[in-house]
């Protein structure tokens, strides 16, 4: 009998294949038709170009098993996980597809088969809904299935003068392709509170939902006018979840067999004994999408796709502090993970070790927050008046301490309170004005203008060509005529000169006229045309026949490095793993930029590995073969392509031997041996999971290291060494100078303490309590808490107040003896003296620094120090 989570998916796609469906792979979590959709949400989404007609597939028939993440965007159930029975921040959705095949007959027909006869679902126990108008489906259910009519529900519209806005019709966008759909339901027997869906307690947990059919009827015009599809489409989901809970006689969705395993993996790792506690169920969801979307590329960052990864990474790491965790626990779930669903998605295998490292990272790195965070938010908690924390106190939690709001919101939850969601709105709105205020940039006329016209470019095989000037413009707008000595830009029908595009900079040169030159500083892309910007030295107008001669020397340099991106991104690959991907570059004449996907900074080793497979790569002196060809033949072919990037049907993919394959439109090397040299030159993070390499090639990387053995050369002589010994001579320094630094210090403290006996005698009495008001020179800041402790002891009893000054820095300190700490604090004493010479501060009531950036004001402020005390003292 078919039970199994695994079971029922390869049950579900054998069926439909058998109905003459293609199976489908599951895509990627990332859309890569979609840039207004965060993840893919639903089953549909990989097919979303198929039914809008703007894709052609090799079959009308389609069946899947799609992953799914609903934890941003419009969609989003990452606050009601683990808190009910069916939300999921990741979930598989089994669905079948018809573009322009079968439609309603079939589609029912097909659900009613799969559930009654392939799973033995009892009839009586499901029911059904549909579009009230529909007609035909009902018709369909009652006469052709048998479903009783009373276990037949229409849903009508929710308003009368809102049509076609029901539960029970579906539309793509407000306008676009739509239609009715029809859902299946399971009754999960009477002893569950609720009702059928229609009724006034449709949302008690009864009457279950699990198969939507949605039938695409109609296009719906900007006017509200409904025309038919000329080619109606059917378009299914269920929940495996879902289906598998009735399957294996449970309610709840975590009570099933890959959640279960997860579940008491995690208990067994937080030691917990308790198996329902709705933690544990948190972190079993959230391992899973977790390790997904790490699995398809998304890194831990503080935007974007990245920061929900974030927010759920540490959603579970705070419930695993909730339960007490001893250790950092969240990523050894990934291999129970492994085990449950790794042979129906290999890529978790392919993975593994990528992902468990990257959430002991973020792990790590939350855990110390999170410790800070929740002392702090404990505080506000206890001294809450009513039951709202106000959007300040979240928002300083958030930006002081980097404990994200949406974990306030959770804890505040839990214990049936309330953030204030606005008043945090408003405070990271009025943080985000303070920092563009100091960013406003103006815009580049060049970026205004509009061209209508395609230029043809030239420049793969050619330096220099004829062609026809076609649109003149100067101070950004269009003109007949440039004059000599005038600033321009010279858009031709067609050009040698590569406009900056991908990373690769634009071509400079000139453009020879009659008489004389217009040069070229710089190439950019307005539209299709290429914008040829620069100086003319001779007047030069529309339809003048010119000619292009681009600086071959630039470009040679430009193409070395641009050739050198694409065998240093497959180097990183193979050094750290396919989960780096490119997310930007710059190629110009000089260097070349990558920017990158990854987790850490790369060690010592990983930079060496990494030059070196690139210089291997050179020196094969591959030839660089570039092809045309439809983009699903590219993708075959295992070019790299950027997800969200939109290409046309007729791609470029440029190979490098057997080592790198990708979509480019920029222009190379003829083969990798004319790059010469590769080298590393740095390696930083740039932003949360983007790291940056930036390199030389040929002329310049011989110079770079040139000037490294130069450097070498130099130093060897400043340590009377040569170049096989100066590593040796070095160290032989820092140590002589780390034993002096040492020395020189000992001498300080020496004289500080002999300074602080000289000064015990300065002290006077003040109502009966000794104080010593002193301001010192001489003295480094660092030795001040020294000095205090050794006057404290020597004192006994009394209040100490020092000043002391170097480089316009004022630097105080007070100490007060603990038996005087009732009467007077250390922190309101050296704050009352901070606030006069600019500065401010607090501290201990025993002890307490501050500092100050006026030390004129020094004599005066230490002057107010006894009249201070004698109020206290009084």
């Amino acid at each position: 009998m078919i039970k199994t989570s695994a079971e029922i998916r390869q049950a579900f796609l054998d069926f439909f294949a058998s109905k003459q469906h293609q199976i489908v792979d599951s895509s990627s979590l990332i859309p890569g038709n979609d840039a207004t959709l965060l993840f893919t949400n639903a089953g549909m989404v990989p097919f979303k170009d198929v039914f809008l007609g703007a894709e052609k597939r090799s079959y009308t028939r389609a069946t899947s098993s799609q992953r799914c993440v609903r934890a941003g965007g419009k969609h989003n159930d990452l606050e009601n996980v683990g808190y009910t029975a069916r939300h999921h921040t990741f979930f598989e959705m089994l669905g079948n597809f018809s573009f322009g095949d079968y439609f309603k007959e079939d589609a029912i027909g097909f659900a009613w088969e799969f559930l009654t006869v392939v799973l033995g679902l009892p009839k009586e126990k499901l029911l059904v809904t549909t579009y009230e108008t529909d007609q035909e489906a009902f018709d369909y259910w009652a006469n052709e299935i048998g479903v009783p009519k009373d276990r037949i529900i229409r849903i009508g519209d929710k308003s009368p003068n809102k049509k076609f806005e029901s539960d029970n019709f579906w539309s793509m966008g407000d306008t676009g392709p739509c239609g009715p759909c029809t859902e299946i339901f399971y009754d999960h027997g009477d002893h569950i509170w609720g009702g059928p869906p229609g009724s006034p307690e449709e949302d008690g947990d009864r009457f279950i939902e699990i198969w939507n059919l949605v039938f695409m009827q109609y296009n719906r015009q900007a006017d509200g006018t409904m025309e038919p599809l000329p080619k109606p489409s059917v378009d299914t989901g269920m929940g495996l979840e879902r289906i598998a809970a009735i399957m294996q006689g449970v309610h709840s969705n975590y009570e099933i067999d890959t959640f279960q395993h997860l579940i008491k993996s995690a208990a067994h790792l937080l030691e917990c004994n308790d198996l329902e506690h709705k933690s544990l169920r948190v972190i079993a969801d959230h391992i899973r999408s977790c390790s997904f979307l790490i699995a398809d590329g998304v890194m831990p960052s503080n935007e974007g796709r990245g920061y929900v990864l974030r927010r759920i990474i540490r959603r579970a790491v705070r419930h695993g502090h909730k339960l007490e965790a001893k250790s950092h626990f969240f990523h050894k779930l990934v291999a129970a993970l492994v085990e449950t669903m790794g042979q129906a998605y290999p890529e978790l295998i392919k993975h593994q070790a990528i992902i468990e490292k990257m959430l002991r990272i973020e792990e790590e790195q939350f855990g110390r927050t999170l410790d800070r965070g929740m002392a702090l938010l404990e505080d506000i908690l206890t001294n809450l008046e009513g039951d709202t924390v106000s959007g300040d106190d979240v928002f300083k939690l958030y930006d002081t301490y980097g404990f994200p709001a949406d974990l306030t919101a959770d804890i505040a939850r839990e214990r049936a309170l309330y953030i204030d969601h606005n008043g945090f709105d408003v405070a990271m709105g009025l943080q985000r004005e303070r920092a563009q205020q100091a960013s406003q940039f103006g815009t580049d006329y060049n970026e205004q203008l509009k061209s209508e016209h395609v230029t043809d470019f030239k420049g793969y095989t050619k330096h220099e060509t004829h062609a026809t000037v076609v649109e003149l413009f100067a101070e950004g707008e269009p003109v007949s005529k440039i004059e000599a000595g005038q600033k321009g830009v010279v858009v031709l029908d067609h050009t040698t000169f590569y406009a900056e595009s991908g990373g690769q900079v634009g071509d400079s040169g000139v453009i020879t006229v009659n008489g004389g030159e217009f040069v070229v500083n710089d190439t950019v892309k307005i539209g299709d045309a290429f914008a040829h910007q620069g100086v003319a030295n001779a007047p030069i107008q529309l339809n003048e026949r010119v000619n292009t001669v681009i600086d071959v020397e630039r470009r040679e340099k430009i193409i070395k490095n641009h050739t050198a991106t694409h065998l240093l991104h497959a180097a990183l690959r193979k050094v750290l793993g396919d989960h780096v991907t490119q997310k930007g570059s710059l190629c110009d004449d000089e260097k070349l930029r990558f920017d990158f996907s990854h987790f850490e900074g790369l060690t010592k080793d990983e930079l060496r590995e990494v030059e070196r497979l690139v210089n291997d790569e050179i020196r094969k002196n591959h030839t660089r073969d570039t092809e045309l060809m439809d983009i699903e033949d590219a993708k075959a072919k295992g070019a790299m392509a950027l997800f969200g990037e939109k290409y046309d049907d007729e791609v470029r993919v440029v190979t490098l031997g057997d080592f790198s394959t990708e979509l480019c439109g920029g222009v190379h090397v003829e083969s990798t041996g004319n790059i010469g040299l590769f080298k590393l030159v740095t390696e930083q993070g740039i932003a949360a999971g983007i790291r940056r390499i930036e390199a030389v090639t040929g002329e310049a990387a011989l110079a770079y290291t040139e000037q490294q053995s130069d450097l070498i050369a130099m130093l060897s002589s400043l340590v009377k060494g040569d170049s096989s010994n100066v590593q040796e001579k070095v160290e032989q320094l820092l140590s002589k100078t780390k034993q002096l630094e040492k020395e020189v210090t000992q001498l300080k403290q020496a004289m500080a303490a002999q300074a602080g006996a000289d000064l015990v005698s300065q002290a006077v009495d003040i109502n009966g309590v000794k104080a010593l008001i002193a301001a010192i020179d001489g003295v480094e800041a660092k030795s001040l808490r020294g000095m205090v402790d050794d006057l404290k002891n020597k004192m006994g009893s009394g209040i100490i107040m020092l000043a002391t000054s170097q480089e316009s820095k004022v630097s105080l300190i007070a100490g007060v003896t603990k038996d005087l700490t009732g009467q007077v604090k250390a922190g309101e004493l050296v704050n009352f003296v901070a606030q006069q010479v600019g500065g401010k501060g607090g501290g201990r009531p025993d002890m307490a620094q501050a500092g100050g950036s006026q030390p004129e004001n020094i004599p005066a402020a230490m002057a107010t120090v006894q009249p201070w005390l004698q109020e206290k003292l009084s």
